[in-house]
């Protein structure tokens, strides 16, 4: 099974995720998305996966606060996707996708551990 860890180097709760993913022995692939963009359809995704895509952003960062006010209300997925495209670092990192189709994002050790019960990704 593999996990996919989309983020930031810079990033310090990337950077978390990835110690402990390493502590644990679980193999991952790390991808910047700010080098390699995420495709619209897999932003989509993303955000069915977690409930919508207010889950997805972060509005607690520099980014967010940082925009015009007419730029934080996007009304349909083409809107948010654009958004996400032009302003990568508005994704909360990081975002955790298994092949099974789990995605998560954020990291918390409690549920890292949830997830990848046993050493491996569920």
């Amino acid at each position: 099974m593999s996990v996919t860890l989309y983020g930031l180097p810079s990033c310090d709760t990337c950077g978390k995720a990835r110690q402990w993913l390493e502590r644990a022995g679980i193999a991952y692939e790390f991808i910047d998305y700010r080098a390699t963009p995420v495709p619209p359809e897999t932003l989509h995704r993303w955000a069915q996966a977690l409930g919508g895509w207010e889950r997805l952003v972060n509005r607690a960062g520099t980014t967010w606060r940082n925009l015009l006010p007419q730029r934080k209300n996007p009304g349909t997925d083409a809107e948010w996707t654009l958004l996400l495209k032009e302003y990568p670092a508005l994704v909360r990192r990081p975002v955790v996708v298994t092949t099974t189709g789990t995605v998560s994002v954020g990291f918390k050790s409690k549920a890292f551990e949830a997830m990848f019960a046993g050493g491996a990704a569920k």
